[in-house]
C-alpha cells in the first residue's frame, strides 16, 4: 500500500535503531497517529476568527461572550441614561420666577423650566418671591451654567436640570424654596430630590416654615387647597411676612394688570411685594409703559 511504503519510507530514516521488528510497530503507530489527527480535524469544525482559523467550540464562546457585553451594554444605558444626558453651556438673561429661567445658547434666547421642581407662585406671598430671589441669587445674570435638557414642554421651554456651581434644581429644594415635583422626578436622581426634601421640612425651611408645609404650587395654579387650606396658608404667610415687612404682609393672591395699577411707582412696589408677572421680560422692571 502507498500509505505503508511512505511510512516505512519515515522509519528507514531512523537508521539501525528501527530495523527489525520495531520496524512495523513504529509504522502502526504513525498510521494511528494520523488517523487521530484526521479524526480531530473532523470532530472539530474550524471556521475564521478575528485571528485567524478557531475551532467552532472557542468561537461560539466568544460569540456567547460578545451577547452577553451587548445585553449589560443594553442594560446601563437603560439605567444610567436619564443621567447621562450631555450638557450644553449657556448664558443667564434673566430670572422668571423659583423654576423659570431665560437663556442664551448658541446665540438663541431660550427659556428653561428647572426640571423635577416645582416653585411657589408669584402670587403665593412672600414665598413666591423668596424662590425667584434665592434663584437669582444662584444664578446672577451673565453667568454661565450647564443645561442638561431632558425634554420641551407645551409652552416651547426647554425642560432642564441646571448646573452652577453644583446641582441648581437640588438646590432650590434643599433650601426648601421649591418641592419636589414627583410627577416629573423620572429623569432626576430620585433619592437626592427625596431626601433633600426630607432634610428641609425637618428644619422647617422656606416653604415648610408652616407645619406640612404651603400649599403645593400645583395645588395652587387649579385653585385648589391641596395639602393645606387656603385661609390657613394666607394666614401663615401674612403672619411670617408681617415681622419683616408691613406691604408684604398684604396678602396679594389676585394678578393685577399694570393699566389697573396706574402708577410706575406702585408696579415697582408690587413687583418688590413678589408680582414678578408685572415684568414681563425678566428685566427687573415692572410695566416700563408707565414711565
Amino acid at each position: 500500500m502507498a500509505l505503508g511504503m511512505d511510512h516505512l519510507d519515515a522509519a528507514d530514516q531512523l537508521g539501525p535503531v528501527a530495523a527489525g521488528p520495531d520496524r512495523d510497530q513504529f509504522a502502526r503507530a504513525e498510521v494511528h497517529g494520523a488517523r487521530v489527527v484526521q479524526t480531530l480535524r473532523v470532530a472539530i469544525a474550524w471556521q475564521p476568527g478575528p485571528f485567524g482559523l478557531l475551532p467552532l467550540p472557542l468561537m461560539t464562546g466568544m460569540r456567547k461572550a460578545s451577547k452577553t457585553l451587548l445585553v449589560l451594554a443594553g442594560l446601563s444605558i437603560a439605567v444610567l441614561g436619564p443621567f447621562c444626558q450631555a450638557a450644553t453651556a449657556a448664558t443667564v438673561l434673566s430670572i422668571g420666577d423659583g423654576d423659570t429661567i431665560s437663556v442664551l445658547e448658541r446665540g438663541q434666547k431660550l427659556k428653561v423650566r428647572l426640571a423635577c421642581i416645582d416653585a411657589p407662585e408669584t402670587a403665593q406671598s412672600p414665598y413666591g418671591l423668596a424662590s425667584r430671589n434665592q434663584l437669582k441669587a444662584l444664578l446672577p445674570i451673565g453667568s454661565t451654567v450647564s443645561l442638561r435638557v431632558q425634554a420641551v414642554d407645551r409652552y416651547g421651554r426647554s425642560v432642564a436640570e441646571v448646573i452652577a456651581k453644583g446641582p441648581v434644581n437640588l438646590a432650590m429644594v434643599q433650601s426648601g424654596h421649591a418641592f419636589v415635583y414627583r410627577q416629573y422626578l423620572g429623569r432626576c436622581d430620585r433619592g437626592a430630590y427625596l431626601a433633600a426634601e426630607r432634610q428641609a421640612q425637618a428644619q422647617r425651611l422656606g416653604v415648610w416654615a408652616v407645619p406640612g408645609g404651603i400649599t403645593r404650587p400645583w395645588d395652587f395654579r387649579h385653585g385648589g387647597a391641596g395639602r393645606r387650606s387656603a385661609g390657613a396658608n394666607s394666614a401663615a404667610a401674612i403672619s411670617s411676612a408681617s415681622a419683616s415687612s408691613p406691604q408684604a404682609a398684604q396678602p396679594s393672591g389676585a394678578m393685577t394688570s399694570c393699566k389697573q395699577i396706574g402708577s410706575y411707582a406702585r408696579a415697582q412696589e408690587l413687583l418688590r411685594q413678589g408680582h414678578s408677572y408685572l415684568d414681563r421680560n425678566g428685566d427687573g422692571v415692572a410695566c416700563e409703559g408707565l414711565r
